[in-house]
Formats: structure tokens, sequence, C-alpha cells
């Protein structure tokens, strides 16, 4: 169990998860994001519109959707991509703490609990229980749309693949697991963006295609993702190529 939590933090530290949360440390448990009216839930958004400068309810809502997908949850998808096990993620068993920089400072387990299952257990405790219902309670509480939110699961999904096919991942056996986690999901990740393969010079890797907005280029940032579905997919490409050719960068 140890090995797969190491393992993990050798792909970046976002995939790092703290255990033994200690009380005191203004950890949030991640249950209570999925009530819509929950205090907990305001303050995530609150913290990423301060943080980001979003200028509506909505668009934070879509920044956080994707940004937590794919940092909060990602260890788990990693972790049965490359090791072929499943971290228990479910909402009970997971803690953030809030950062004052856009995202979350730290990501945490109740208990590191490791069980060697199929990909439908991944879809169930990461998706199913955890992403989808979040999805949804901030649906309710901002009128994001649904298929945006959803947009930002599959986008947070797929970095973690990405990710990892960049920095020392065997790139044939992750594109592989994305293509069998795609299958596998209760959502038609396919409709909402796709992930494709690239090469340039000696490097290759993976890179996600968006086909939905996250609207974080409405923030005082006025920056687009890397994958921003309203740069056109040759453009996309492009940028993607350069970023082999120059080295290893965040997704």
């Amino acid at each position: 169990m140890t090995d797969v939590f190491t393992r993990l933090e050798s792909f970046g530290e976002r995939f790092r998860l703290e255990q033994g949360l200690a009380p005191g440390e203004d950890w949030i448990a991640c249950d209570r994001l999925l009530d819509p009216r929950s205090a907990e839930l305001g303050r995530i958004l609150e913290a990423e519109r301060r943080a980001s400068g979003q200028v509506s309810d909505h668009a934070t809502a879509l920044t956080v959707m994707a940004v937590y997908a794919g940092t909060v949850t990602a260890a788990a998808v990693l972790a049965w991509a490359v090791e072929g096990v499943v971290i228990d993620m479910r909402p009970g068993n997971v803690a953030i703490r809030l950062s004052p920089h856009h995202g979350f400072e730290a990501v945490g387990l109740r208990e590191p609990r490791v069980a060697e299952a199929p990909v439908t257990t991944l879809v169930e405790w990461v998706l199913d229980d955890h992403l989808l219902p979040l999805a949804q309670a901030m649906r309710v509480r901002t009128r994001a749309g649904l298929r945006q939110l959803h947009g930002g699961v599959a986008h947070g999904c797929a970095a973690a693949f990405c990710i990892a096919s960049r920095r020392g991942g065997n790139v044939d056996q992750l594109e592989s697991a994305y293509k069998t986690f795609s299958a596998a999901s209760t959502i038609d990740l396919d409709r909402l963006g796709k992930v494709v393969r690239l090469t340039a010079d000696d490097r290759k890797g993976l890179f996600y295609l968006r086909d939905t907005c996250c609207l974080y280029y409405t923030s005082m940032e006025e920056t687009k993702c890397s994958s921003c579905c309203l740069d056109s997919v040759d453009q996309r490409i492009a940028n993607y190529r350069r970023v082999l050719v120059e080295g290893v960068v965040p997704h």
C-alpha cells in the first residue's frame, strides 16, 4: 500500500495524498460538498472566486469542478491506471484544505484504504459516488450547466492519464487504461472531449481536447486553459506539440 502512494507522488505534487488527518488543520469533509446548501460548498466556491477573480457564480463552479476532478480524485484514477488498484476516494473518506491561490492546498484520506478492484469499482467510487453528485450539487447551487460541469469532470479525470504520460508513465499503458475507463464510465466521456496521442521529436504523450468550456478566461486571469475549446483543434495540437518539444508542463 505504501508503494502505491509513493508511486503516485513520483508523478507530481497534485497526486500526493496526506494521511492521518489531524484536527485543527482546517480540513473540509468532501461528503459535505454534496449538499448544495452546505456552508462547506460555499467556502470552496468563494475561495476560488477570490483567488481567480471570477465574475459569476456559474463560471466559478465550472472552474472549481475541473480543478477538483483534476486534483482531488485524480490520484485514484492514476493508481488504477498504473497499479491496477482502487484507492477509496469516496467522499466520506476524503478531505481537502483550501488554498489562497487557484486550486487546493492539500488532499487527505481519513483511512488509506486500497483495494484490488476492476474499473467498475473505480467508476462507482470516483464518478458515481463523488464527482457526479458534486456536479449536481453545484448545478443546484449556481445554475451552472450540467453538461459543462460534466465536461469539467471529464477533463479532470483525463488529466491524470495525460500528465502521467509526460512524467515517465508508460504511454501505451495509460492510453489503453483511459480507453477502458472511458468505456466503463456512466457518462459519455467521448461527447465531452477526447484524449489524443501526439509525438514530437523523440517524445510522445497524451493530451486532452475539451468540447466544453470552463469559462476560466472570464476570470481576472484573462487566460484560456491549454485545452480550451475556443481554440481550434489544430491550434491546440500545435501548442501541445510545442509542450512536448520544450518538456513537460502542467496540463
